[in-house]
């Protein structure tokens, strides 16, 4: 028979119901907390945290997995907030401090961080150290506070740290050896998996790469970063309904996470559908930086949708910050041309398409604005288009990029130099420079180098090559480290040129 309920007792029932979850949710939720954070689920850890909080608001080992949990998730500002609860409930120490200079940090504070974390020579303390160091543009005493850190008894946390400047600096050798320590602290741990697997991408060891992901998703079903590194590996791959498979179960997890979006714009630009593109980047446009991928990819799907004078602007503003960008170059002078420009998009191809290692969409681009322009030079770009010194040079140039990435050094080179005007051309003169750089032929590398800069003396790229060339062979130390400072002040949202900028400071 089934029970029933008098009037008194249907009234009492949300009550009594909200009375049993809090009895029963509070230590629920903390021990959740905890197992969350133990499994390096730290959006997961800070919402159960937060919610057993609601319950037992000064609970100081509560609120110090929560700080531990914004920390991670680079949430400066709640874990700011979190901090002044701590205080409160009585907590204080050395721990604290370090928990106020990393708030500090992660909200922009550079100078603050560094003013908390003292002299403090833990781990923690040269982490934090060395990051304020980097964000003041300070490279040769964030390096050192790396070394020194490293140097001593380094955390899990300091050797990622390190071992990401030193892959963004490419610098492999240094790269192993933290992954190593990495390896020895925490094997299991996903900051080391993902470093693992960054250092076997970059050093073109894919199959490898897979494998340390997959095993990474396995170990942390949570975590966003191992299946939004499978899924560019599947992209690389030109698998590309394989990586959306891989960003749609990283959607499920966390939907508005950025770095999600920015992936999922980017397939969704591979599979040319552009509304989607749209339809995802209109709400932030006002914030999007036009060099950006999100802020180039949208400007790319109002070309596509018809929109091209709002493309251009997009694609100007690009130029005009990274103006050796051969894409932001190209897809300029395509809006240029949609909105019949054809004279301002020769003007803004030309530089790609007279070069020697120019392909057939910038030669293709070219003969076009030419037409459009009724500009003589169109002939002369249809006739290098069908010449058979272009389809060699073109092979040639294949047969070099293959040769890099297997790392065939002297491959490489030979097969650059069989492009017919090689000698004149800056972006040639690169490819040599750097194959000789790797191939330990320091003179050969900087004579190329040098001869790059010459020929395109502006060019924030020729001006970091000539520095690293340098750089990477130990010579001409104050030559070196300025023009690593000078290529990225030209180009200050390079990471590459930030990264080897930090290297000079302990070089030579």
């Amino acid at each position: 028979m089934p029970m029933r309920l008098s009037r008194h007792s249907l009234a009492l029932a949300p009550l009594l119901l909200a009375l049993a979850a809090c009895g029963k949710g509070g230590g629920d939720h903390a021990a959740n907390a905890r197992a969350a954070y133990a499994a390096d689920d730290f959006a997961g850890a800070r919402v159960e945290a937060l919610a057993a909080l609601d319950g037992d608001s000064g609970n100081a080992d509560l609120l110090v997995l929560l700080i531990q949990s914004q920390l991670r998730l680079g949430d400066g500002d709640g874990a700011q907030a979190t901090l002044q609860r701590l205080v409160d409930a009585g907590r204080s120490g050395p721990e604290l401090t370090r928990w106020k200079a990393e708030a500090a940090l992660l909200r922009g504070q550079a100078r603050q961080a560094l003013d908390w974390v003292g002299d403090d020579r833990s781990p923690s303390g040269w982490r934090i150290r060395a990051a304020a160091l980097y964000a003041l543009k300070d490279y040769p005493g964030a390096n050192e506070a790396y070394r020194q850190g490293m140097a001593g008894q380094p955390d899990l946390q300091l050797a990622r740290d390190y071992a990401r400047m030193l892959i963004e600096a490419q610098d492999w050798t240094g790269a192993a050896n933290t992954l190593a320590t990495m390896q020895r602290l925490a094997p299991k741990s996903l900051d080391t998996q993902l470093i693992a697997g960054e250092l076997a991408l970059k050093q073109g060891r894919r199959d490898e790469a897979a494998k340390i992901y997959d095993a990474a998703i396995a170990d942390h079903p949570k975590r966003i970063e191992p299946l939004l590194a499978r899924a560019s590996l599947a992209d690389m791959a030109g698998k590309v309904d394989d990586a959306a498979g891989f960003v749609s179960r990283a959607a499920a997890i966390a939907p508005n996470d950025s770095r999600v979006v920015e992936l999922g714009v980017q397939i969704a630009a591979e599979k040319g559908d552009w509304e989607k593109v749209r339809t995802t980047l209109a709400p932030m446009e006002a914030d999007l930086d036009p060099r950006s991928a999100n802020g180039l990819k949208y400007a790319e799907a109002l070309l596509a949708l018809n929109h091209p004078e709002q493309a251009r602007a997009i694609f100007a503003k690009a130029a005009l910050l990274s103006p050796q960008n051969p894409y932001v170059r190209i897809m300029l002078g395509e809006s240029e041309l949609a909105t019949g420009d054809g004279a301002g998009a020769l003007r803004t191809i030309r530089p790609l398409a007279d070069g020697v290692t120019a392909g057939p969409r910038e030669l293709d681009l070219a003969l076009r604005a030419a037409r459009a322009a009724n500009d003589p030079a169109a002939a002369q770009y249809a006739a290098r288009l069908s010449s058979p010194a272009f389809k060699a040079g073109q092979q040639a140039l294949g047969e070099a990029n293959a040769a890099l990435m297997r790392q065939d050094w002297a491959g490489a080179i030979a097969a650059v130099q069989r492009i017919p005007g090689y000698e004149n051309d800056a972006d040639a003169q690169k490819l040599i420079a750097f194959a000789c750089s790797k191939a330990g032929r320091a003179d050969e590398a900087i004579a190329h180098a040098d001869r790059a800069l010459e020929l395109a003396p502006r060019n924030p790229d020729m001006i970091h090559l000539a520095g690293l060339v340098r750089l990477e062979a130990g010579r001409d130390r104050e030559v070196m480290v300025r023009l690593l400072k000078q290529a990225s002040e030209a180009d200050p949202a390079n990471r590459l040129f930030r990264a080897d900028l930090v290297r000079s400071g302990t070089a030579g």
